[in-house]
């Protein structure tokens, strides 16, 4: 077990994991009014670029591949060479020209996310103390929030009309595009995807340093001398041959699986949801969503000092509450308003401080050995954000063209996030500050 002032370091290296998660969809959805009007993209072209992102299908293949990756050949073999691939997906975006060059950057960004969140969050966990585990969880998170804030910040400040949109000209006049206002325009989402190329890089640094995990090291040990098989196929024969390990799996599925379609769809579409069905400004969309990231920030921030020492379910009931009554609120107020519009902003915003996905993350890193704990995630990752992609399809095309769908999506939202309620009160585990080794246990007995 690391020191605490090391665990500390490490969860801030590995968490930028998450500012590049969600920092690649947030940047996409930001500047998605500008890719659409520049290279004349249809609803269902933006749902394909969700389909293969990292909101969905491009994060749920790099999950399976990297949480069976991580129980091989560790955590820091992920953190060495996956970052390099987010580079590149970057790099595709901010030079597309045309709807393929697009598409295979965010499907080279998603499958990289995708990669490394299993390995990040059992990392985490691993490295945690035990009355620190989820405080650094909630740290983790915090970032997942500090991405999107300063995501659209940027978005905000470099978009048409914004503060520094003179210097995107000056940039676009750089590269030869003048005149043709959609193609300078989108020069702002390329300069906001830059950024997420510097962060990248120097993450990139920065975990290459780290030290494996001495859990993972111990384990690897420990089924090298029993002559156990470790590749992915028997750890895929392990995970489904054990009862409680299959029950576990699909009550974390079904915890984030149901909160996860509201949260992709809002992830990659609020920005579109707010200019379209709210009538407001790309600017103005960008403000919302980047006071909304704030309050995320800052929820998160309080989650992490109560987190280790109150009852994980209250603080889980709470969170949902909250965005059940943020949908309830939209739909009864109007969409297409601002009093409507801010009140949803706030309250899922408050929401995405003490969410589900705080739970699914570090309840997915407890709930199962080591031998293939980052598995274990890797495969509900992918089963999450499988579906979400097929959703974030079906949803275009109940949302419609300019939102006149809004109200019945709406309803559809409610209704997940009440399934992710009802099962989270049901099975949610007494697992606040156990060792790992005491969890496992508990649950599995000695062989493991």
């Amino acid at each position: 077990m690391e020191g605490k002032d090391n665990s500390l370091k490490s969860t801030i290296a590995v968490s930028l994991n998450n500012y590049l998660d969600a920092g690649a969809i947030v940047a996409g959805a930001s500047g998605l009014s500008l890719w659409q009007k520049y290279l004349g993209l249809s609803e269902v072209d933006l749902g394909w670029l969700n389909f293969i992102s990292a909101n969905c299908l491009g994060a749920a293949v790099g999950a399976i591949i990297g949480g069976f990756l991580a129980d091989k050949y560790g955590r820091k073999f992920i953190f060495t060479y996956n970052l390099l691939v987010y580079m590149l997906g970057v790099l595709l975006v901010m030079c597309s020209v045309n709807f393929p060059m697009l598409l295979a950057g965010f499907l080279l960004t998603g499958i990289s996310v995708g990669v490394g969140v299993p390995a990040s969050w059992t990392y985490i966990s691993e490295s945690s103390e035990n009355n620190n585990r989820g405080r650094n969880i909630c740290i983790s998170q915090m970032s997942w929030g500090v991405g999107p804030f300063f995501i659209l910040l940027f978005g905000m400040l470099f978009a048409p009309g914004g503060t520094l949109f003179s210097y995107v000209e000056s940039i676009a006049a750089m590269f030869g595009v003048t005149g043709i206002e959609e193609a300078v325009n989108v020069f702002s989402s390329r300069v906001v995807f830059f950024t997420l190329f510097v962060i990248a890089f120097i993450a990139w640094n920065l975990q290459r340093q780290l030290e494996e995990s001495s859990e993972f090291k111990a384990n690897k040990e420990a089924a090298k001398a029993k002559g156990e098989d470790t590749g992915m196929i028997h750890s895929f024969k392990v995970l489904f041959s054990n009862k409680v390990a299959v029950k576990t799996v699909a009550f974390l599925a079904g915890i984030y699986l149901t909160w996860n379609l509201v949260a992709s769809v809002m992830g990659f579409f609020q920005p579109h949801i707010y200019e379209t069905a709210g009538g407001v400004s790309n600017e103005t969309s960008q403000m919302m969503n980047c006071i909304q990231w704030a309050v995320i920030v800052f929820v998160g921030w309080l989650t992490s000092l109560v987190i280790d020492k109150m009852s994980h379910k209250l603080i889980y009931v709470f969170g949902l509450l909250v965005a059940i009554a943020a949908w309830i609120l939209i739909v009864g107020i109007g969409v297409n308003g601002p009093a409507g519009l801010w009140t949803f902003c706030i309250l899922w915003g408050i929401q995405g401080g003490c969410s589900v996905q705080v739970f699914y993350a570090l309840w997915g890193s407890e709930l199962f050995p080591a031998k293939f704990r980052a598995g274990a995630q890797g495969l509900m990752f992918f089963i999450v954000r499988g579906l979400s992609a097929v959703w974030g399809i079906i949803f275009t095309l109940i949302y419609g063209e300019n939102g006149e769908g809004f109200t019945i999506a709406a309803y559809c939202m409610i209704a997940l996030l009440v399934i992710s309620l009802i099962v989270g009160i049901l099975g949610a585990p007494n697992t606040r500050c156990k060792p790992l080794e005491e969890i496992t246990k508990e649950r599995y007995g000695d062989n493991y």
